[in-house]
């Protein structure tokens, strides 16, 4: 399936209404045009160069589960999948990803047979939340650290899970968490 949206001169993002055309602060010029497969589905994007990969998902395709904590990479909420890599999407250009893979917390649900991911099945399991903001962040960044083979002991675990902050420290249950799903999630 393909969308189109049109950016927003106002913001410097983009937008789903084309029919609203708010005073432009910027030149249409500083946008630019780029395709994005996120979750497995097409958007077609009119954006600045300088739009991060986070505020591309949040504020123009609509997909609020990856989270903007600090904005400066260092909390690790905005973690998604790009490629099958774990990155911090405030830091990611998204003129960057044209042409690759984006999975972000929407897109692990196994949406056709209606199951959550193993790695999210073992968060609610374990408890692996509490106020649940890193949640999105720290299930993105699991599934990276198993995919990338880092779960062989709890300390490589730890290691390898520590940019991402849980201000709740619900560490133990996290670890927890992740320990159960490594031997369930498919690696490639």
């Amino acid at each position: 399936m393909k969308r189109t949206m049109l950016g927003s001169a106002a913001s410097g993002l983009g937008t789903l209404h084309a029919a609203e055309k708010p005073m432009p602060t910027r030149s249409p010029r500083d946008r630019r045009p780029l395709a994005l497969t996120v979750n497995g589905e097409a958007y077609h994007l009119s954006l600045e160069p300088r739009v991060t990969l986070l505020d591309a998902l949040r504020e123009v395709v609509g997909l609020t589960g990856t989270k903007k904590g600090c904005n400066h990479g260092q909390c690790g909420a905005c973690t998604v999948l790009v490629d099958g890599q774990r990155v911090l999407s405030c830091l990611t250009l998204a003129a960057r990803c044209v042409g690759k893979k984006i999975t972000t917390i929407e897109g692990l649900a196994d949406t056709v047979d209606d199951e959550l991911h193993p790695v999210q099945e073992a968060f609610i399991d374990h408890d692996a939340f509490q106020c649940g903001f890193c949640t999105s962040g720290q299930i993105m960044s699991a599934v990276g650290c198993i995919h990338e083979g880092h779960t062989g002991s709890a300390d490589e675990i730890r290691e390898s899970m520590s940019g991402n902050l849980c201000r709740c420290a619900a560490y133990p249950n996290i670890l927890a968490a992740v320990e159960e799903a490594k031997s369930k999630v498919k690696t490639d």
